[in-house]
């Protein structure tokens, strides 16, 4: 009987995602809080338009879930808030004590907050999903309409800030039908990654350079490569700016910009190995240099490191055979070693 064939790359990608993304019964919930909270903003500010954004409004969502966000539009503050008039302060009190009063018949342990709260009204439900998990939390955003620009004036207390998170969410739906889904999934292991190595970025970071390099329908694998060449050319050059073009400073980095650019290069050139190495026939050792990217034996473990060790041992002698050259002792033999510090030996 044939031996099976390992598991390609792709294949690994794939079957990571099922374990990192969000379960339905989350998102189930997610979505009907997000509506209770939505009808409470609808009731507490007659004729406004509620947006949802976020990783559940983007698909891309990843388990646990930590939190949703939606925002509304508050058409009656058009005239009397905004930059040189009132701030967002009495908006926001208002929208707590409305989804306040809303659902805290159905959660006992409900808090809204907003005092400390910068840009949104902050909600813990006090009920998780799952028994013994941390519960999501809302951010709920309070905006006016910009009555002279693109976008919103979104709360930055105690005055106003310009974004366009309808106009984020719109790029983000379109980039997930122009490559089929790719953009998403993509962005979920990238959000994933990011998660597991320090979140040197924030996600909608990840989600705006994604913007910029997958574009088109491609196998997981090259959307990931695309991504970290892209994101260390662009963050190289500066921090990632409004790709709608209106918020008027860039996207805020969790790491120093050249810290970050390093960690993007380490992973790039670690995913770079790992895809020739399949290419040249060792799967084994493809599989090993992908779990050491993601650094989580839950989301992708490695392979049985003795057979790791025995492929090795076997990509060392047909290199010798083929070059002729005397390979270097131990493992790893003459294969480039990445310099990054490892999650494993």
């Amino acid at each position: 009987m044939p031996v099976p064939a390992h598991p390609s790359l792709e294949h690994l990608l794939t079957q990571a995602l099922t374990r990192i993304q969000v379960s339905p019964e989350e998102l189930e919930e997610a979505r009907r809080r997000r509506e209770l909270i939505a009808a409470a903003l609808r009731k507490e500010f007659p004729g406004s338009r509620v947006y949802y954004n976020g990783s559940v409004a983007h698909g891309d969502a990843l388990t646990p879930l930590t939190d949703i966000d939606l925002g509304v539009v508050i058409a009656e503050a058009q005239d009397i808030h905004g930059p040189g008039k009132k701030g967002p302060k009495d908006l926001m009190e208002r929208a707590a004590v409305a989804i306040r009063a809303a659902l805290r018949g159905e959660y006992p342990k409900l808090t809204v907050q907003t005092e400390g709260c910068k840009r949104a009204v902050l909600v813990r439900f006090g009920d998780p999903v799952h028994a013994g998990e941390k519960d999501f939390t809302a951010d709920v955003i309070c905006a006016i309409d910009n009555p002279d620009a693109a976008g919103l004036f979104i709360p930055k207390m105690p005055t106003w800030d310009r974004s366009h998170p309808e106009a984020h969410t719109a790029m983000v739906l379109r980039a997930i039908d122009d490559t089929q889904v790719v953009y998403a999934r993509d962005v979920r292991l990238l959000k994933h990654w990011n998660r597991r190595n320090g979140k040197p970025l924030c996600s909608w970071n990840v989600k705006a350079l994604a913007l910029g390099c997958i574009q088109r329908p491609m196998s997981l694998l090259a959307g990931l490569a695309a991504w970290f060449r892209y994101a260390a050319d662009e963050l190289d050059k500066g921090e990632t700016r409004d790709p709608a073009h209106v918020a008027e400073k860039p996207i805020k980095l969790n790491w120093p910009r050249a810290e970050v650019v390093t960690a993007l290069r380490h992973a790039g050139k670690r995913l770079d190995e790992a895809i020739a190495l399949e290419k040249a026939g060792y799967p084994l050792l493809a599989h090993d240099e992908l779990a050491k990217l993601f650094r989580d034996e839950e989301m992708l473990p490695r392979p049985d490191q003795g057979a790791v060790a025995a492929e090795e041992a076997r990509r060392i002698r047909e290199s010798r055979r083929a070059t002729g050259t005397v390979p270097s002792t131990g493992a790893g033999g003459q294969r480039s070693r990445i310099q990054v510090n490892s999650w494993a030996p």
